[in-house]
């Protein structure tokens, strides 16, 4: 008896073909009594089980081509009360139309009888389907869920509210904001019996109906996602959802993601210009392993290179992009082994080189200079120089706001690699430095050591208020890095626009409204030497624009080669490294912190 009982599929359609049955009949009977005044001649009796059967059939057959027995009892709503309406027009309309053509199994009939049963069995068949969602929602006790907030309205706005009002669901909606200007003209409507509200009243609903949550529609853009957080946050919203949806009309409700908060979409990303740059051709990449690198390599797969050559020092590194990358070369070498390198370049022949090998943490290139200096310039000037002997044809130097007025050692070393590869003889090579910020997921970002912070119950140490950086997502700066690569002509230094700076303050806050459990401490630990409060990327100081709004040129700044090589021996051989820095790079001013 119990499996009968189950709430599957099958019990599910037996129990509505079941039910429309014995309601059908009852309409009909009901529709014959309203005609003839509750006193139905028996002429009029005789045929009633042959228009019963026959309508039946019809409303069984039509009902089940709409689908309408597929649906989730409690979960019929007006879309499904739409295909419920359709399937009687037209049983109901081919009722007409056999009775026309075969009249005599049905006399005498009257026709009002059809229209009388038709609005009967629509309403009657209909409530039963909304009767166990309305039962449930007047049995839902709201101080047992999370009073919620729905923002932003779309075409599936509907399929969200009654997903959120699904029992095992922890959220109750009770209004909607109206965030886009276009949904402005229903404010003060309804949908689903949630009331629209503008953002003037946002504060008075929250306040009226004590609202917890709220659920940003999944269709909204970035700009107006980041807008509905900042809004809900600044008025004390404490759990912020995302729905995502699944199909056309299923929703899932997940967290919002740090990277769809911060990121900064470029609208010129031009992947035709990538692919045609990438497309067929030998891609040699140094610091494979790191996390821009190997995110460089990832493209390069995806826009189809010819061949893969990754160098990486890091064996672990190495090991885990070549896992997702089986048919790449691995070579496992340090860009300091000017003979390794002269090997793998004259080996295989590379169309495009693309340098990210580096040594980025600030505070241990400040603790390790003659680290930092070898690695960074020394490696990189070995790099740049082998790839010119074998006549690659497209070099990239990856490089960083950092190197923009530097205060710190690895700020500084990168500016005398870009003027290295802006005044090196290329011969046969051009040669191009393309600048960018922080990205977010990368291994050296702060955002891991906050979520790790985050993770341990706090408190997040942070260097100070005030300061500042810029944040792109990591696959959209590798593909500006590979699109100014593709436009270079040679010796350019490339500027991506990060757009604006973010305060570090804020995104730990955001963090832990993110993903903390329970309040976290934000503590001032005190600027790092060699920490900047802001980066820059000297966009407004830039010589000129290209055809991408996202990529800047910046001046050209001229350093002879034979000055900047004796200069560069000087630095190697310095016992004041930091005094042979400046004199290559005049701007730099070491933080006294």
């Amino acid at each position: 008896m119990r499996r009968w009982l189950r709430p599957n599929s099958t019990n599910r359609i037996s129990f509505f073909i079941l039910a429309d049955t014995f309601l059908s009949i009852f309409t009909l009977y009901i529709a014959y009594l309203l005609r003839f005044n509750f006193q139905i001649p028996n002429e009029f009796l005789t045929p009633f089980l042959s228009v019963f059967f026959t309508l039946l059939g019809l409303k069984l057959l039509f009902i089940t081509l709409f689908k309408n027995y597929t649906i989730i009892w409690r979960f019929f709503d007006l879309s499904d009360a739409k295909g419920l309406f359709q399937a009687h027009l037209v049983a109901y309309t081919v009722f007409g139309l056999i009775y026309n053509i075969f009249p005599e199994p049905f006399s005498p009939f009257p026709r009002s009888v059809i229209i009388i049963d038709f609005l009967l069995s629509f309403t009657t068949l209909g409530l039963l389907r909304f009767s166990k969602r309305l039962l449930l929602e007047s049995r839902r006790d709201i101080h047992n869920y999370s009073t919620t907030l729905i923002v932003g309205i779309s075409n599936h706005t509907g399929n969200l509210i009654k997903s959120t009002l699904e029992n095992s669901n922890d959220y109750y909606p009770l209004a909607i904001l109206a965030l886009q200007e276009k949904n402005y003209n229903m404010i003060g409507s309804t949908i689903q019996n949630l009331k629209i509200i503008g953002v003037e009243k946002l504060q008075e609903t929250i306040k009226t109906h004590h609202i917890t949550t709220a659920i940003i529609d999944g269709s909204l853009s970035d700009t107006y996602l980041r807008e509905a957080y900042q809004l809900l946050s600044d008025a004390g919203i404490q759990e912020i959802k995302r729905s995502r949806l699944l199909d056309e009309s299923h929703n899932t409700i997940e967290s919002l993601s740090l990277e769809e908060l911060l990121a900064r979409h470029p609208k010129d990303l031009d992947q035709k210009t990538i692919g045609t740059f990438i497309e067929g051709k030998t891609v040699v990449i140094t610091g494979a392993g790191g996390s821009i690198g190997s995110e460089i390599a990832l493209q390069c797969q995806k826009f189809g290179a010819k061949a893969l050559v990754l160098i990486d020092n890091s064996e672990y590194n190495l090991y885990q992009i070549g896992e997702k990358l089986p048919s790449t070369s691995l070579h496992l070498t340090n860009i300091l082994d000017k003979k390794a390198l002269d090997t793998i370049i004259g080996s295989s022949k590379p169309d495009i080189l693309i340098h990210a090998a580096a040594y980025k943490h600030v505070p241990l290139c400040e603790a390790n200079i003659h680290a930092a200096i070898t690695n960074n310039i020394i490696g990189s000037r070995n790099v740049i120089d082998s790839a010119i002997a074998h006549a690659v044809s497209k070099i990239v130097i990856i490089s960083t706001d950092k190197a923009v007025r530097p205060t710190n050692i690895m700020g500084a070393t990168k500016r005398i690699v870009e003027l290295y590869a802006q005044n090196v003889d290329p011969k046969k090579s051009e040669i191009v430095s393309v600048r960018f910020g922080n990205v977010l997921g990368s291994s050296g970002s702060v955002i891991p050591k906050f979520k790790a912070q985050i993770d341990s119950g706090g408190p997040i140490t942070l260097t100070h208020p005030d300061i500042t950086r810029y944040f792109m997502l990591i696959g959209e700066a590798c593909q500006l890095v590979l699109q100014a690569a593709a436009i270079a002509k040679g010796g350019e230094l490339f500027i991506l626009d990060m757009g604006e700076p973010i305060k570090i303050i804020d995104l730990a806050r955001t963090m832990i409204r993110l993903y903390a459990t329970k309040p976290i401490e934000i503590v001032m630990s005190g600027l790092r030497p060699g920490e900047k409060l802001y980066e820059e990327l000297l966009i407004d100081e830039s010589e000129q624009k290209t055809v991408f709004e996202s990529i800047f040129i910046a001046r050209s700044s001229p350093y002879p080669i034979e000055k900047l090589c004796d200069d560069i021996e000087a630095l190697e051989g310095s016992n004041t490294p930091v005094e042979a820095l400046q004199k290559i790079v005049p701007e730099f001013k070491p933080s006294s912190v």
